[in-house]
């Protein structure tokens, strides 16, 4: 009952993903539809139980908040004319973006250990998994929805 449960929550849950493509809703609304199927989506790939959930969002909201941070660090430091920099301002940016990511890995090897503290190990194997899997669909519907992605996989799918 409860994998049907499950089941059907994860497929209600897909099913408003194609909203987030849509134009005029409120973009608040369509970010809140996809963070709501990521969470049926990874609790569906990774088999949460209830006790398992409960100690797990909290944990993985704070780990993909602070991973966000990061990208945003990230984003506000790439340039689409280095020529208009300077080289040291180059180097700057190089060095602080190859920081960003070394951070980015401490952050993924800390929340490694602590959500093995909530899930087993072969549940955490599956969490990285469904993350890049969930990403690779939620982009696959949208670039569906406009007709396919212009040469070089568009903007920003890189981030």
């Amino acid at each position: 009952m409860n994998y049907l449960f499950r089941t059907l929550l994860l497929l209600c849950l897909l099913a408003a993903v194609p909203a987030v493509a849509q134009k005029g809703a409120r973009p608040g609304g369509r970010l809140s539809q996809l963070e709501n199927a990521k969470i049926a989506y990874l609790t569906e790939k990774i088999a949460l139980n209830q006790e398992q959930a409960q100690r797990f969002w909290p944990v993985y909201n704070e780990f993909t908040q602070k991973r966000r941070d990061l990208n945003r660090r990230m984003r506000l430091l790439r340039t689409d004319e280095p020529d208009g920099l300077s080289d040291a301002q180059i180097k700057d940016n190089l060095t602080q973006a190859l920081a960003l990511r070394q951070q980015e890995v401490n952050l993924e090897k800390e929340y490694f250990d602590k959500f093995q503290k909530v899930l087993t190990i072969r549940q955490v194997g599956k969490l990285f998994v469904a993350e890049r899997q969930f990403t690779r669909d939620v982009l696959k519907r949208v670039a569906d929805r406009r007709g396919g992605l212009p040469p070089g996989g568009g903007p920003g799918l890189d981030d």
